[in-house]
């Protein structure tokens, strides 16, 4: 049997069980890999799966389903599926059977649902990239966001980081992210925002307690630092709450870009892990209506893009940074997916 064959037969939720794997998430990978084996005892969720309309990878169903699990195992029902996620076993094929058997219609209503992870870790990418903005532009950030979820993100400014050694943000900050940085240091630069704003097509609150749970399901359950770093932004999102529009992210950011810009201000369209939810042509769209405001930016009206997203073919996650007015682009780094680490190629 074939590479090829052999990847093939181990079906969507083993496929990205490797995956899981790679990234560092023995525990996730171990969960795909028996509710890939024990899907058939949940026929209307194996319906939804087979059944996906599009990219099944690009629309992270697996990430869907293991959240759909974390879901369930932190209200402890089915019990065995709790004591699970809480080390005291690991039957996970028992587990993850008997959740799928009690619980099909849950878990598949959960994944019609978009992900909403909001991951913080990205803003060190983020965060990174608006220094070296800063360092070519001159200016104070004014942020919008696509694909925005519950906005922790806009509040990136008031985070603190550890970037290879480099002291960025808010000293002080009670949320400070600090990724395994590979290469030289980003060179020191002020991360000062003015204004933030982001759209979302099903907004989230953060001072909403189920809320939390939906975002806090998302975590990996192997991964306990991430959930505490989200919960300290969930707190902090309490304080400063970000504006995060409900619509259309391709229509919205027409309208955002269409308005006018202040003098002395950077804006700056940001998105991560965002596009592979769009159809090509609204890709497409996105791309050329920032393409088209860069064309009319100044040098005290400058305009930048920040996109963490996947490569086409899900190989690796790339961080490019374009600036206007000279539209120069500049490939800054790869990423792990959820910023747990950073290879920085400069710029």
């Amino acid at each position: 049997m074939n590479m090829i064959a052999s990847i093939a037969e181990r079906g969507e939720l083993g496929r990205q069980a490797l995956v899981a794997r790679e990234l560092g998430s023995p525990f996730v990978a171990a969960v795909l890999e028996a509710g890939q084996r024990q899907l058939r005892r949940a026929p209307r969720t194996a319906a939804l799966i087979a059944r996906w309309p599009r990219d099944p990878s690009a629309a992270a169903l697996a990430m869907r389903f293991n959240a759909a699990l974390h879901a369930l195992a932190r209200r402890g029902a089915p019990a065995l599926l709790g004591t699970l996620y809480q080390g005291e076993h690991d039957d996970f094929d028992g587990a993850i059977g008997m959740a799928l058997d009690a619980e099909d219609d849950f878990i598949a209503d959960w994944m019609r649902d978009t992900p909403q992870t909001n991951e913080v870790g990205r803003a060190a990418a983020i965060g990174a990239a608006l220094m070296v903005a800063r360092r070519r532009l001159g200016l104070p950030f004014e942020l919008l966001e696509l694909g925005s979820s519950c906005g922790l993100n806009l509040n990136l400014a008031r985070y603190g980081y550890d970037l290879g050694g480099v002291a960025a943000g808010v000293a002080g900050s009670p949320i400070c992210i600090a990724p395994a940085w590979r290469g030289a240091p980003p060179l020191q630069a002020s991360i000062e925002v003015v204004a933030a704003r982001g759209v979302d097509l099903r907004p989230l609150d953060a001072a909403d307690a189920t809320t939390r749970e939906r975002l806090l399901s998302y975590v990996w359950a192997d991964q306990p630092k991430r959930a505490a770093r989200l919960e300290q932004a969930l707190a902090l999102a309490g304080q400063w709450p970000p504006r995060v529009d409900r619509g259309d992210a391709v229509a919205w950011l027409a309208d955002r870009l269409a308005e006018p810009q202040e003098s002395g201000r950077c804006r700056v369209v940001f998105h991560s892990m965002f596009l592979q939810y769009l159809t090509v042509a609204d890709r497409e769209l996105v791309a050329e209506t920032i393409r088209q405001a860069g064309i009319r930016a100044t040098a005290a009206r400058p305009l930048a893009r920040i996109a963490f997203e996947w490569t086409p073919r899900r190989r690796e996650v790339r961080l490019h940074l374009t600036c206007w007015p000279t539209g120069e682009t500049s490939l800054l780094a790869t990423c792990h997916a959820y910023g747990n680490w950073i290879d920085w190629r400069g710029g």
